[in-house]
């Protein structure tokens, strides 16, 4: 799920910010709804920084799901 509002990552974010982050995570959800994976959970990335494994720098959330995912990631 990428925002069109350029903000370079999630540490970077403020409070003007906030609308824009609920966002993303109301999309996600609600396409891990229509992707039929809601019922049987879904994880949401944001990665923050080369060590946060950040490849593109470009605040954007990733949705997970369809599988069963292990914890701790990576």
């Amino acid at each position: 799920v990428v925002p069109r509002k350029p903000t370079a990552r999630i540490g970077e974010a403020d409070a003007s910010d906030q609308a824009l982050i609920a966002h993303l995570l109301l999309t996600a959800a609600n396409i891990a709804r229509s992707e039929g994976i809601a019922e049987t959970g879904f994880r949401v990335v944001i990665n923050n920084g080369k060590d946060g494994g950040e490849a593109v720098p470009h605040l954007h959330v990733h949705l997970l799901g369809g599988r069963s995912l292990q914890w701790p990631p990576g």
